[in-house]
């Protein structure tokens, strides 16, 4: 079960969308209709960083109902960053 909570916490911007999932495991959804490129891959690692930071050995996985460019998903999972597509 997906519990919303403050991204403040973490030092994130409050108008990010971040849920936990058990113990250590993070997901930051991005619902919109535009493309997710590498500009906003970086910023999520950012975002993840700053999670791992806090909550070291954290797991990122980013929900996303937008389409996403091939390359921002490829640094993504080389990132350890985990990408699902959301229906919406």
């Amino acid at each position: 079960m997906k519990i919303k909570i403050d991204p403040r916490i973490y030092g994130l911007p409050p108008r990010t969308a971040l849920f936990q999932q058990g113990s250590n495991e993070f997901t930051i959804e991005i619902n919109r209709k535009s493309r997710v490129v590498m500009k906003d891959a970086a910023a999520l690692l950012e975002k993840a960083i700053k999670i791992k930071h806090i909550e070291p050995g954290a797991a990122i996985t980013l929900e996303t109902s937008a389409p996403i460019c091939s390359k921002s998903v490829k640094f993504l999972d080389e990132s350890g960053i985990r990408v699902l597509k959301s229906e919406g």
